[in-house]
């Protein structure tokens, strides 16, 4: 599971020899390569014989790579993890999601988050930004009267800059966005041109019932799918069935929360 930025990650190691054995080795170094490509190398202490642990405290989301190499015996092991970025999107809070999912206890609050944060994913794709956020793009325009943004619903443009030196910046008080659409346009219709970086927001200030709705079942579907033994559905078999596959999702969305989720469908070709 992702940990949170800023957490404690505990890594492992197991240093055998050529036998198979645990064996204390000579020296024991541990380096965690970041997503930048930065490279530390934390304290390593040896819990026991031939079990190794070094602590390392999170400060970039993104995939971890780490590689223990141990000497006298030469031994090596390669593992990954990730980070997540400070405020993941959630549809669903953690409580919401426990409460949907009818579970007490803390023991699975992990992967409940994991799943969760998928959820939101999956809604999304359906019908775009729920949770506000800021995003940027770049878009090479040659005299046009609109630019498409390719998040929708956009709730406020933020800066609009170019990306060549020496090109048009547009002042953002001159320029407007139909929120729905996402066009973005000359407020006195004017023409843009130049390969531009579009920095905006989008997503919903207001989720509607539906999109909840349909985000809970989506988390239910996906949870029963890792635990197919534990039990019927609160809903009923029928609602999770999956007849229609979506092009990018394939069968993880039940038909029910299609059905909830279409009012606010994105248009064909927009994802």
């Amino acid at each position: 599971m992702p940990f949170d930025l800023g957490a404690t990650v505990r890594l492992t190691g197991e240093c055998r020899d050529p036998g198979g054995t645990l064996t204390t080795a000579t020296t024991a170094v541990v380096t965690i390569t970041l997503p930048d490509g930065a490279a530390v190398t934390p304290a390593v202490t040896e819990s026991d014989t031939g079990q190794y642990q070094a602590d390392y405290v999170t400060t970039v989301p993104g995939r971890h790579s780490v590689r223990w190499v141990w000497a006298e015996p030469a031994a090596a092991h390669t593992d990954v993890f990730d980070v997540q970025e400070a405020a993941p999107p959630s549809i669903l809070s953690l409580a919401d999601a426990k409460k949907h999912l009818n579970i007490t206890s803390t023991r699975d609050d992990d992967e409940i988050r994991f799943w969760n944060n998928a959820t939101t994913k999956a809604v999304e794709y359906y019908v775009g930004p729920v949770i506000a956020r800021s995003f940027t793009e770049q878009h090479q325009v040659r005299d046009a009267r609109t630019v498409v943004l390719l998040k929708t619903p956009v709730l406020e443009l933020t800066a609009v800059d170019s990306v060549l030196t020496g090109g048009v910046a547009y002042d953002i008080d001159g320029l407007d966005v139909d929120g729905a659409t996402g066009e973005l346009f000359r407020m006195d219709g004017g023409r843009l041109s130049g390969r531009l970086r579009v920095t905006y927001r989008a997503g919903r200030t207001v989720v509607r019932e539906n999109i909840t709705a349909g985000a809970r079942i989506i988390l239910e579907h996906l949870w029963r799918t890792q635990r197919p033994a534990r039990g019927g559905l609160a809903g009923g078999g029928e609602d999770y069935s999956v007849t229609e596959p979506i092009p990018g999702l394939g069968y993880a969305v039940p038909n029910r929360a299609l059905q909830l989720l279409e009012p606010d469908r994105l248009p064909p070709g927009v994802a």
